[in-house]
């Protein structure tokens, strides 16, 4: 199986295929997918998006927001579960990091991944806070 990584443009995307890599992913639960108009603006305004497809399907997204100098937020990392676990995700965060090399890249980790991110070179950080609307 070969699959390609590309950045795209939110803008771009079939909003219908991300939400279904959501879904799949199991990521879907701690987003908005059933508030349209809140995933439509989560991916359109994101400006650092890429995806991995496989044939012409997607498979894979990360969605960060980036100043490509200091710092990148990786809101979401998102595999479709039947192409989990065969090195996708970690290729969509280098990926991300080729876009931004200069900035360290930041982001909360699902409970269910928290052990996933220090095989891949992550620290951890204690001091994190969340301010919900």
């Amino acid at each position: 199986m070969e699959w390609k990584i590309e950045r795209a443009h939110g803008g771009d995307l079939d909003l219908a295929e991300v939400r279904e890599v959501y879904r799949s992913s199991g990521l879907g639960e701690r987003r908005p997918l059933a508030d349209e108009e809140r995933f439509e603006q989560m991916v359109r305004n994101a400006n650092l998006i890429v995806t991995c497809h496989v044939d012409s399907e997607l498979v894979g997204i990360a969605r960060s927001v980036s100043d490509f100098s200091y710092v990148t937020y990786l809101s979401d990392i998102a595999v479709a579960r039947d192409y989990q676990r065969q090195g996708i995700g970690r290729a969509l965060i280098r990926a991300t990091q080729e876009e931004a090399p200069r900035a360290k890249i930041v982001l909360l980790s699902a409970p269910a991944a928290a052990e996933y991110y220090p095989h891949i070179g992550f620290s951890q950080h204690h001091s994190a806070w969340v301010l919900n609307p």
